[in-house]
């Protein structure tokens, strides 16, 4: 059986260059634009602000950018704003009607501020309300955790802030950046297999740890927020890998389940990681280069893909439905 997360998951590469044929000089000119800020706010919840986690701290490797991460109600009620700053405001929603971060892009526009929403959805009140929009080409999205549109959503924010940066890696970033629903097609392809058999080792598992360090943490942060609690109905909690030392390093032993996402030689990953195996942790460890060659700032769009596959199958060999909700929907806030 199929569910509908299955084909959002292949309709990944053609959303993507459907986004770039109809975004490209868009989004470019948008770069120009918001290089001129002081400042830039990303908004967003849940897979949104993931992706803005994982822009942030991607850029700040090699930038002094100052970027600022909040979600969409602390934005609207703990940010202190003054009148026509020379900052902007940049907000992600798959629906374009996030409540908190429609309120965050109020604010910012009663307070002068240059607004941009990202959005899959054309006729939403964020991408009418915004001073302008990127919109993603993905169709309607079902699974409540978030495939094509997180996917989408990450490459519009790649294109609009490693083009503000002028330099031989970004333009090699760049390059690579657009032969990505390519590889996703092979990645697609060519990781499920190893995914499903993790999923079938792992599925009497009930607490996930998921641990990554600079960027790598913002794609934790969805797979314990979104893809195991919301897809796969399983407890989980994102860790960065230098606070490994901090709390968790007391709470694993035998047989705790720790999954790490890595993209290159990451010295406190690498100390935790020894740390767990010499205590028999159940360690998952997933790196972008076992899977795909390319900078190690791409590795989100690469790890991505056998993480879906891995949560797609340890959801049906728990009996559910990967990507369906019992109760986001049902209760506003």
């Amino acid at each position: 059986m199929e569910y509908e997360m299955y084909q959002e998951m292949m309709d990944q590469p053609k959303s993507l260059k459907q986004t770039i044929e109809a975004e490209k000089k868009h989004l470019e000119e948008l770069s120009e634009t918001y290089s001129k800020f002081d400042k830039i706010f990303l908004i967003g919840c849940g897979s949104s602000i993931s992706t803005c986690y994982t822009i942030r701290d991607g850029i700040k490797t090699i930038s002094p950018m100052n970027i600022d991460v909040q979600t969409g109600f602390e934005f609207a009620n703990n940010q202190y704003l003054e009148k026509d700053a020379n900052m902007g405001v940049i907000l992600t929603s798959q629906s374009g009607e996030t409540s908190d971060t429609l309120a965050a892009l109020r604010k910012a526009k009663e307070y002068g501020l240059t607004t941009l929403s990202i959005t899959n959805l054309q006729d939403s009140s964020m991408a009418k309300e915004a001073d302008d929009a990127i919109i993603t080409r993905c169709e309607e999205e079902h699974a409540i955790l978030g495939t094509k549109t997180y996917i989408t959503q990450l490459f519009s924010l790649y294109v609009i802030f490693y083009s503000m940066i002028k330099s031989e890696r970004t333009e090699k970033i760049l390059e690579q950046l657009y032969q990505i629903p390519d590889v996703i097609t092979e990645l697609l392809e060519t990781t499920e297999e190893s995914s499903k058999q993790l999923a079938n080792e792992n599925k009497d598992v009930d607490i996930f740890y998921c641990m990554g360090d600079g960027l790598n943490f913002g794609l934790a942060y969805k797979l314990a927020m979104t893809m195991f609690m919301e897809g796969a109905l399983k407890h989980a909690c994102p860790v960065f890998s230098g606070e490994f030392r901090h709390g968790l390093i007391e709470r694993v032993e035998k047989d705790v389940t720790v999954v790490f996402l890595k993209s290159e030689d990451d010295e406190l990953t690498n100390k935790a990681i020894k740390f767990c195996q010499d205590l028999d942790v159940n360690c998952i460890n997933f790196n972008s280069y076992d899977y795909y060659d390319a900078d190690p700032l791409l590795a989100p769009f690469i790890t991505i893909i056998p993480l879906e596959w891995f949560i797609y199958h340890l959801s049906i060999y728990n009996g559910e439905d990967p990507g369906s909700t019992r109760h986001i929907g049902k209760i506003r806030y």
